[in-house]
C-alpha cells in the first residue's frame, strides 16, 4: 500500500502538537479513554486498511476538536500570546526564564507550600487556556476535526497495548518484555509457568497450563464500572490494575463532573482455583502504568484538576490515596506557575498490600513517564510554553527505594521524546536523545503552519543528545544532528547509544557515551526505510523492526525487520533484512510490550497488519530471517505471545491457542 512520506511529516507534526496538547487539557467524559474504549470495541475486528499513523492523528484529531473547546489550550502561538511568570514555585532559583545556550535548566525540585498556592497554579492555567482556546476555531482546525471524528472512530485501534515476551535462559516460561531490566511491568497476559492470566474485557482469566489440555480454573469479574487496565504475577500474588470513574455531585444533588480511580486489587492465588482478595490500594486519577522493584509496586496515574472547582472542594483539584487527600508537601510544584495535571505515584508492599507504603505527586502536565532501578523520570512534552521557539521536555526526577519516594530535582531541555526508550539511566548518568521543532517566531510560527503555508520553514527540525548527572545538570551534549528528520527509535546499551532519525533513508546513529562530559557520534549507517522498534539480539547485534520504504516515490513497501552488526559501533552495517510485503503496520513501536524475544531460543515475534492481521514468529541464523510461525488473527489488537515449557501460547482477545514449540504444530485451543 503506498505511503507518501511528505503528507506523513506534516501528519506527523501536527501529531506530535496534539498529543503534547492533550497532556495539557483534561477529558470530558463523553470522550473518556474507557468510554471511547468500549465504543471502538466492535471497530476493532474490522480490517484495517489505512496507515496506522492516519488511525492516530484521526484519533487525537476528534478528541482535540471537543476538548480544545471546553478546556483550551496550553500553547503559545507566535507573538499573539501572551507572558508567563518566569519564576519556579519553591525554589529560590528561576527555573523557567529564557533557555540556556545548552537548551538545558536546572532547577531543585520543591514540595507545595499549601492547597491555596496550588490552586492559584491552576486559575493561572485556566485563565491561559481560556486566552488560547480561540485560536484552532481561528485556523479552521475544530470544524476539520469535526469532520474527521467519525472516521477515527471506525478506524482507531485500542490502546490497552500490546504484549510481549522477553524470554530469561533462567525461567522455563516467557515473561513480559519490560523497558528496564529488573524493573517489573504489567501487562494483559502474564504466565507463571503453570497458568496464564489473561484479562478479557470485564474480568481476569486464570487457565491451567500444566497438561496438553488447557482448563479454565477460576475467574475473577469487576463490576460494570470498573475497566481493567493490566495485570502482574508474582510468586502467589495477582496484582489487576483497573479504572473506575464515579461522578462528583455538586451542592445541589446535580451530577456535574466525572472523577477517574486507579486501583490495585490484590489477590493471594495459593490455590489459583479459588482466589483470595488481600488488598485493595486506590487513588485518583486514570491508569497510566506500574512497576515492581525488590517486592514492592508503585502504580501511577494522571489526575486533572477541575479548574472550575470552587477552593473548598479540594478533592476535584488535590490528588486522592486510599479516600484521603494527599498533603500538600507530597505535592512536587512544576517549574512553571501553572499547572492542571498530576502524575500520582503511591507504592505498597506485596507481602502487605492492604496499605500504602508511600505517595508522591508531580504536579504540573501528566507525560510519559520512564523508571529505572531507581529512580522514577515524570516527562512533560511542552509545545511554546513560556514563547519558547522551540518543543521542550520538562523532567521531574523522583527516587525510589523500598517503597519510599523522594524528589530529587528537575530540568527542562529542548526537544521532545519520541518514546522511553529515548531516555535512559545509566551508572548514574540520564542520557536521552530529542527532536527539537521550530513552535514559535516572528512571522507565524504554529499559526503559519495551520494556515495551510506549505513553504519553505525558517529552521529545520534537527536532533540533540543529552548527558545529565545525578542533578540533572548538564554533563554533555550535541546538538543539530540530522537536520529535517524525526527520531524514531532508540536503544541505549551501556556505553553506546543507537538511534534511528527518518525522513526518506534510515540514518542509525551510534553513539559513544563512555565519557558522560564528551559524547561523541562514532557511527551512520543509512538505509531505505526506518526501524521503529531496536531490540539487543545476542553478542554484537541489533533487532530492527519497521517500515521498507522506496527512496525514489518514497512509499512503503512493507513491514521491514533487519538485523544490525554493532560488534563495531563505530561500523554499523545491516547484516539482513526481510520485508513482509503487502502489510503496512505493526504496534511495536507504540507498544513495546507486543515484541515477544527470546535471544537464547533464537525467536521473536509480534503482530502486523495489512488486508489481514498476522502474527509472525521468526528465528534468525547465517542464512538470514526465516518465519517459522504465522497465524491469521480474528481480532485486531490484544494479541500476546509467550510460552511456558514447551508449548507457545498464543492469546488473541478471549481466545488462547496453544503450539508445540519444535514445529509451533496446533494443541489445544480455549474461548473464555
Amino acid at each position: 500500500m503506498e505511503r507518501r512520506m511528505d503528507m506523513e511529516d506534516r501528519e506527523k507534526e501536527l501529531e506530535e502538537l496534539i498529543r503534547l496538547m492533550a497532556e495539557n487539557t483534561g477529558i470530558p467524559a463523553a470522550i473518556h479513554p474507557d468510554a471511547v474504549e468500549k465504543k471502538l470495541e466492535a471497530a476493532k475486528t474490522e480490517k484495517k486498511r489505512r496507515l496506522r499513523r492516519k488511525y492516530i492523528t484521526g484519533a487525537v484529531a476528534a478528541c482535540l476538536c471537543i476538548a480544545v473547546g471546553i478546556a483550551g489550550s496550553y500553547l503559545h502561538f507566535s507573538q499573539e500570546t501572551s507572558e508567563t511568570s518566569d519564576t519556579t514555585a519553591g525554589s529560590s532559583d528561576s527555573a523557567a526564564g529564557a533557555p540556556s545556550d545548552s537548551g538545558v535548566e536546572e532547577s531543585l525540585i520543591a514540595s507545595a507550600g499549601s492547597y491555596d498556592e496550588i490552586y492559584k497554579y491552576i486559575q493561572a492555567e485556566r485563565e491561559q487556556s481560556e486566552t488560547d482556546a480561540g485560536i484552532f476555531s481561528r485556523f479552521g482546525i475544530l470544524e476539520e476535526s469535526a469532520s474527521t471524528a467519525d472516521s477515527a472512530a471506525s478506524g482507531s485501534a485500542s490502546n490497552s497495548g500490546s504484549a510481549a515476551s522477553a524470554g530469561d535462559s533462567g525461567n522455563s516460561y516467557s515473561d513480559t518484555n519490560v523497558r528496564e531490566e529488573g524493573v517489573g511491568e504489567a501487562d494483559i497476559v502474564k504466565t507463571d509457568g503453570s497458568s496464564l492470566y489473561i484479562v478479557n474485557s470485564q474480568a481476569v482469566e486464570i487457565v491451567g497450563i500444566e497438561s496438553a489440555e488447557m482448563e479454565e480454573l477460576a475467574e475473577i469479574r469487576m463490576a460494570d464500572d470498573c475497566y481493567i487496565k493490566e495485570l502482574y504475577v508474582q510468586d502467589d500474588r495477582l496484582v489487576i490494575m483497573y479504572t473506575r470513574t464515579e461522578p462528583s455531585v455538586d451542592e445541589d444533588g446535580y451530577y456535574n463532573n466525572y472523577r477517574d480511580y486507579t486501583n490495585a486489587l490484590v489477590y493471594d492465588i495459593s490455590d489459583r482455583t479459588n482466589p483470595v482478595k488481600v488488598g485493595n490500594i486506590s487513588q485518583s486519577g486514570y491508569y497510566n502504568t506500574m512497576r515492581v522493584r525488590d517486592g514492592y509496586v508503585y502504580v501511577i496515574s494522571n489526575f486533572y484538576a477541575d479548574a472550575a472547582a470552587p477552593r473548598a472542594d479540594t478533592a476535584a483539584y488535590i490528588p486522592e490515596v486510599q479516600g484521603s487527600t494527599m498533603a500538600a508537601s507530597d505535592i512536587y510544584m512544576p517549574q512553571r506557575q501553572m499547572g492542571n495535571q498530576y502524575t500520582v505515584i503511591t507504592s505498597f508492599s506485596l507481602e502487605e498490600p492492604s496499605e500504602k507504603t508511600d505517595s508522591k505527586a508531580v504536579f504540573g502536565s501528566s507525560g510519559m513517564c520512564y523508571v529505572s532501578t531507581e529512580n522514577i523520570y515524570v516527562t512533560e512534552g511542552w509545545y511554546g510554553q513560556d514563547d519558547a521557539e522551540v518543543t521542550q521536555t520538562s523532567i521531574r526526577k523522583v527516587a525510589y527505594k523500598d517503597g519510599i519516594l523522594q524528589g530529587e530535582a528537575q530540568t527542562k531541555v529542548d526537544g521532545t521524546l519520541n518514546d522511553s526508550f529515548s531516555i535512559d539511566e545509566y551508572n548514574g548518568y540520564l542520557r536521552l536523545v530529542t527532536t527539537v521543532s521550530l513552535v514559535s517566531s516572528g512571522d507565524g510560527g504554529i499559526a503559519r503552519f495551520f494556515s495551510g503555508d506549505t513553504g519553505e520553514r525558517q529552521q529545520e527540525d534537527s536532533n540533540s543528545l543529552y548527558v545529565l548527572d545525578e542533578n540533572l545538570e548538564i554533563a554533555g551534549e550535541i546538538h543539530d544532528l540530522a537536520k529535517d528528520e524525526s527520531v524514531y527509535s532508540a536503544r541505549f546499551m551501556g556505553d553506546v547509544g543507537y538511534f534511528v532519525t527518518f525522513k526518506q533513508v534510515d540514518p542509525l546513529f551510534s553513539v559513544d557515551l563512555s565519557d558522560p562530559s564528551d559524547p561523541e557520534i562514532i557511527g551512520k549507517l543509512k538505509i531505505p526505510g526506518f526501524s521503529e522498534y531496536l531490540h539487543p539480539y545476542g553478542d554484537g547485534q541489533l533487532l530492527g523492526i519497521g517500515m521498507d520504504v522506496d527512496e525514489e516515490s518514497v512509499t512503503t513497501n512493507g513491514v521491514k525487520i533487519s538485523m544490525f552488526d554493532i560488534s563495531n559501533p563505530a561500523d554499523v552495517n545491516e547484516e539482513e533484512n526481510y520485508v513482509l510485503e503487502d502489510l503496512y503496520g505493526t504496534d511495536v513501536g507504540y507498544n513495546y510490550k507486543e515484541v515477544f524475544v527470546d535471544v537464547e531460543k533464537n525467536l521473536f515475534g509480534f503482530m502486523a497488519y495489512g488486508d489481514t492481521t498476522k502474527y509472525f514468529i521468526f528465528t534468525y541464523d547465517e542464512n538470514g530471517f526465516k518465519e517459522v510461525f504465522s497465524r491469521e488473527l480474528t481480532l485486531y489488537g490484544n494479541v500476546r505471545g509467550l510460552y511456558a515449557g514447551e508449548r507457545f501460547y498464543l492469546v488473541n482477545g478471549n481466545t488462547v491457542e496453544s503450539f508445540t514449540m519444535d514445529a509451533f504444530q496446533k494443541v489445544d485451543d480455549i474461548v473464555l
